[in-house]
């Protein structure tokens, strides 16, 4: 028999716990052990019970999620899912705890019952099932519970040995795209910092969020960064040593006038699973740039990406895949990599080393 996850859900609204755990609930394997109705209870709860992953809101009285968080993460370090509010401040309070060692957020507002509960409740519980059974995370935690020391910096992935670059692009590459979803915060945190400012071309990513909340990670990105990094808008023009993030539920795509590459930020297409959406990111940016450009897929659920990374490959393109190891989800890049269109998989230590050697930078 397959092994029960225990949750642990904590939130100050008795609707929200009882959504949550009938939510969680309805998967025959996934158990609500206990409900914390603050960040106080709730960590006495987890200390009682020590669930397998926690779910989090972030805004309580007597003690708040970002508090809650600090403290779990230092004596008692697990899988937390942040449960947010779709506002700047909800926005920036998330960006702050995935800083802290939060795994993914769920919008509070997707939450409630809905026309598309069926959607939100198969989501939460997708994102459930996969954050626990991740190998990168779990070693990522027990660094932390080893360490114990430095809650705000929670610890890097495993470095396990990946295939290295091995063949070097054949053409010169005019831009890197990028898409990423579960974990992806983390992940960026820990790759665009590490970018050298004298980076010689344009990154454009696409991160599944919601909107305000990239620009919270914009902001954090770009203020620990060598490179600019900036929510991408309508008109901008891609220049080297900037990285631009599509905006959450709109979509990023590229055209080309007067010799430039500039941005589009729109809703269509409107029929695709993701907006924004790292496919048709990548797909315009082959157009734009009629052109080699690399292709960077990273940590996140499903195969988002896949079909504009073979589009890369085509137009004489190079593809980098975060390896499964230091993956938080292993879905994305392993769709790239079982289709065989990766070109080199990293740890996502590696990555920005990959990078520098990749575009000839010292």
């Amino acid at each position: 028999m397959p092994k029960t996850i225990n949750v642990v859900v904590i939130d100050d609204s008795a609707f929200m716990r009882k959504s949550i755990s009938m939510m969680l609930e309805s998967d025959p394997e996934i158990k609500v052990v206990a409900t914390g109705r603050d960040g106080k209870d709730g960590i006495e709860k987890i200390r009682q019970f020590r669930p397998d992953i926690v779910t989090m809101d972030i805004e309580m009285p007597v003690m708040d999620g970002l508090t809650a968080l600090g403290i779990i993460m230092k004596e008692m370090p697990l899988p937390v899912l942040m449960i947010s509010s779709l506002t700047s401040e909800g926005a920036k309070a998330t960006i702050d705890a995935l800083s802290l060692g939060a795994v993914d957020f769920i919008p509070k507002e997707l939450s409630y019952v809905s026309l598309d509960i069926a959607k939100i409740r198969d989501e939460l519980i997708s994102k459930v099932r996969q954050i626990v059974q991740s190998r990168s995370l779990l070693f990522r935690l027990q660094r932390i519970k080893t360490a114990s020391s430095n809650v705000q910096s929670p610890g890097q992935a495993p470095s396990a040995p990946g295939n290295r670059v091995v063949r070097m692009p054949e053409k010169s590459l005019k831009a890197v795209v990028v898409g990423i979803s579960t974990g992806g915060p983390f992940a960026l945190l820990q790759t665009l910092p590490k970018i050298p400012e004298n980076f010689p071309v344009s990154i454009a990513i696409v991160q599944h969020m919601p909107p305000k909340f990239t620009r919270s990670m914009a902001e954090r990105l770009n203020s620990l960064s060598k490179i600019e990094v900036r929510e991408a808008e309508d008109g901008d023009t891609m220049e080297p040593g900037v990285a631009l993030v599509a905006p959450g539920g709109r979509h990023m795509s590229f055209i080309r006038t007067n010799g430039s590459v500039r941005i589009r930020i729109s809703d269509e297409p409107k029929g695709t699973l993701y907006h924004p959406s790292a496919d048709v990111m990548m797909k315009s940016a082959v157009e734009a740039y009629n052109a080699p450009i690399l292709g960077l897929i990273m940590t996140g659920m499903g195969k988002d990406g896949l079909e504009g990374l073979k589009d890369i490959k085509k137009k004489g393109g190079y593809v980098v895949a975060q390896d499964e190891a230091s993956c938080v989800v292993y879905g994305m890049p392993k769709a790239a990599v079982d289709e065989g269109v990766a070109d080199v998989v990293c740890p996502l230590t590696e990555i920005p080393s990959a990078l520098s050697k990749i575009f000839g930078i010292q």
